[in-house]
């Protein structure tokens, strides 16, 4: 890890060695990875050993947030094996409570977010749900504080991410955020329609990052 991670607002020395391990792990398919070569397998489960997580720097932000804003229920899709809910997790602890709500549909994939949570100390604080987010999501169990929309690529119309918003628009709280990491175009066009309820501006973080509120 870069030594501009000193800086993180993260100051757990248990949770930073899950987040250092995992990002010297970083590994890409010698085929590319599927949101940037499309013309590759974008079957999830081709990929179970790899790891598509958000940055440090987009967790350090969602960290931030999250403390900033009092969050005590997030919701984290696709979990994957379980960077961004570290980030969640640990704001959720240092918030005094909360419940982070995963999303992954590979089952190799949930076993290891759930051990990375457990390494960090933060299991306690996690649901990951196995399964077709679209289901899994369905119900939050109460107004969501902040989403990470974060899903597979599929290639097609509607996107999973714009699948994902409008199953959760009505669960974020006004006032909620939303942070999505691919730029799928049918979720900004969900997000830009003052009709949704929500605002945004594209944020200069890894390849662009969306960044939401809910206003009405």
């Amino acid at each position: 890890m870069q030594n501009d991670t000193l800086l993180s607002p993260l100051k757990d020395a248990r949770v930073r060695a899950v987040i250092e391990r995992l990002v010297e792990a970083r590994r890409i398919p010698s085929s590319g990875s599927p949101s940037e070569h499309p013309e590759v397998s974008s079957d999830p489960f081709d990929y179970a050993e790899y790891g598509f997580s958000i940055w440090p720097d987009q967790g350090d932000l969602l960290y931030l947030l999250c403390r900033g804003m009092r969050a005590t229920r997030v919701v984290d899709f696709a979990t994957s094996i379980g960077m961004s809910a570290v980030y969640f997790a640990a704001a959720m602890r240092d918030n005094g409570g909360g419940i982070v709500i995963g999303s992954e549909l590979v089952p190799e994939k949930v076993k290891t977010a759930r051990r990375n949570l457990a390494d960090a100390g933060l299991a306690d604080y996690a649901d990951i749900r196995e399964g077709d987010a679209r289901q899994t999501l369905s119900d939050a169990g109460g107004p969501v504080d902040f989403a990470l929309i974060d899903g597979w690529p599929n290639g097609q119309e509607p996107s999973l991410a714009r699948e994902i918003i409008e199953i959760l628009a009505p669960q974020i709280r006004t006032g909620g955020y939303v942070m999505n990491d691919n730029a799928e175009p049918d979720f900004l066009q969900f997000v830009r329609d003052p009709a949704n309820g929500f605002i945004s501006v594209t944020l200069p973080l890894k390849r662009g990052t969306e960044f939401c509120v809910k206003v009405s």
